[in-house]
């Protein structure tokens, strides 16, 4: 009862004032315990620090503090776009981002990062061809290029934007470049002796060899551990890789090998208005080398549609070489050494992606800058290839309703139910990773941000003096050995498809220029 009587006996005042004071402070604290947490998070979001990271702002291409490729690093450097520009409107830009996959993308390597590869070209193009080309095999994991440019790629314009872009080298075609060329190895041996004194696409090959001496030197110097000859016209696609890499595909290759040979595949456009064919043209005719051989003589009629042959131009491929000591040209197409035979590996699923004849325009392109007369004996003098004889010759006598025609018959695959019928067999497939790349970096705004980070102009002494320093390194190089005049003994295409044996001193093997698939009539050696 004494505890009962307790607990009822009314409390004292203070005593009840004492606990409503300590309940209020209570409540009050939690309540202004979570309103400062978010009034802090606001501040910091606001105020940019660091704690919040919005995608959508990180990603855009618009925003002041995204640095695009050759923004940060190069000397004429300027942030920001150019709307004004012909050569930015030329190649798009969208603000939409339907491929954000750039996000701090620097288009940079560093130095550990291995294997080193570098390409080398030699191109007339403009901007328009040359940018998307090379972000692409940035994009694959290549880091150097060596840009032998005239005509329209050694237009002030364009050279400038191109030197600018860290890791490019652009070599320009002088008069002091060709008298140093005409003292190199090269053209003091027999094996490219039968492509001399020939215009057009033999000139063409043989710039392109004495081009690709001097990228082996520019190479070794640079720390190249891979150099692949490659035109702007073809894209190399890394199937098989465990990603898609170049750099992932090379590094899995086992170091016994001197020499990877990629087959060609060869668009395969539907429509006579391509425009851009690296992002319009997504059908491919596969290689030979890729194909079973049931079904490529089996299919071979409806693949060739009355050409000359399976492929429109060539169908040997093309290469990438380790840069070792004695390494040399063997023609546009491959690589050999000077001490041994290389030892070489065809890849089974990487191809290069050749885009020949994509566009209508590309067969007055030839015509124009060939000087041969139009008739069946004179076009061999300046091409190899049956159909590059033909092309030539229609583009140089028919009208241009008769040229429209003639290139819906022999290059456009406008029959769907052959079209379908092939890429079920194989010999046609699709590929969409090279045009989803390009566009995503047109639609990000890396050409355009290229363009427009350009804005300086290299002084003539600069340039002549880099040139000098280029040549002089070729000139060591071509005077570390002495020239021999050897005999020529071209290697038969059975060959080529097998893993070379080591010889020495096979340096009397003729330059491999460009060759056609197998013909259906044709005894092959397999």
């Amino acid at each position: 009862m004494a505890g009962l009587h307790t607990f009822l006996r009314p409390q004292p005042q203070s005593s009840i004032s004492n606990h409503h004071f300590f309940t209020a402070k209570i409540l009050l604290l939690l309540t202004l315990l979570p309103l400062s947490l978010a009034v802090f998070a606001f501040v910091l979001q606001w105020r940019g620090g660091g704690i919040v990271d919005d995608p959508i702002s990180r990603w855009s291409p618009d925003d002041s503090h995204t640095k695009f490729p050759g923004m940060d690093t190069s000397p004429l450097a300027t942030v920001g776009h150019s709307s004004s520009s012909d050569c930015s409107m030329l190649l798009g830009h969208s603000n939409a981002l339907s491929f954000p996959y750039y996000r701090d993308w620097k288009f940079k390597f560093d130095s550990d990062l291995k294997p080193k590869i570098g390409i080398t070209t030699s191109t007339s193009a403009g901007l328009d061809q040359i940018l998307p080309w090379m972000f692409y095999h940035k994009v694959i994991g290549v880091s150097t290029f060596f840009l032998f440019v005239e005509g329209t790629a050694a237009s002030p314009a364009v050279s400038k934007v191109l030197e600018s872009i860290p890791g490019v080298k652009v070599i320009y075609r002088t008069r002091e470049l060709e008298e140093q060329q005409a003292k190199s190895r090269i053209w003091n041996e027999t094996w490219l002796s039968s492509f001399f004194y020939k215009p057009c696409n033999y000139e063409l090959f043989v710039k392109q060899s004495l081009n690709m001496e001097m990228a082996i030197v520019m190479a070794r110097v640079a720390g190249m551990d891979w150099i692949i000859h490659l035109d702007t016209d073809e894209l190399i696609h890394p199937a098989g890789a465990r990603e898609y890499s170049l750099r992932q595909l090379l590094l899995d290759v086992p170091g016994s090998v001197d020499m990877v040979i990629f087959p060609n595949y060869e668009s395969s456009v539907d429509r006579d208005d391509i425009k851009e064919p690296f992002t319009e043209v997504s059908m491919f005719k596969k290689n030979y080398d890729h194909l079973p051989k049931d079904t490529y003589f089996g299919m071979y009629k409806e693949s060739t549609r009355g050409n000359p042959n399976y492929f429109l131009t060539y169908g040997n491929g093309k290469s990438a070489a380790r840069v070792h000591d004695h390494l040399r040209p063997n023609g546009a197409h491959r690589w050999h050494n000077y001490m041994k035979t290389p030892n070489e590996i065809k890849l089974e699923e990487a191809a290069v992606l050749h885009y020949t004849y994509a566009k209508f325009s590309d067969l007055t392109s030839r015509r124009d800058r060939c000087g041969c007369k139009p008739t069946k004996e004179d076009v061999k003098r300046c091409f190899m290839l049956e159909f590059d004889r033909a092309a030539f010759i229609i583009a140089s006598t028919a009208t241009e309703e008769e040229m429209l025609n003639w290139y819906h018959e022999h290059v456009v695959w406008t029959d769907k139910t052959i079209n379908l019928k092939l890429l079920r067999k194989g010999i046609l497939t699709r590929i969409y990773a090279p045009m989803a790349i390009i566009q995503g970096l047109r639609e990000s705004g890396v050409f355009s941000s290229v363009i427009s980070s350009a804005q300086g102009t290299l002084s003539k002494d600069k340039f002549l003096a880099s040139i000098v320093s280029s040549n002089s390194s070729t000139a060591v190089a071509s005077q570390s050995h002495p020239s021999r005049k050897i005999g020529r003994n071209r290697v038969s295409q059975a060959t080529a498809r097998k893993t070379l044996d080591i010889k020495a001193f096979p340096s009397h093997v003729a330059a491999v220029p460009p060759l056609s698939p197998p013909v259906m009539d044709h005894d092959l050696i397999i």
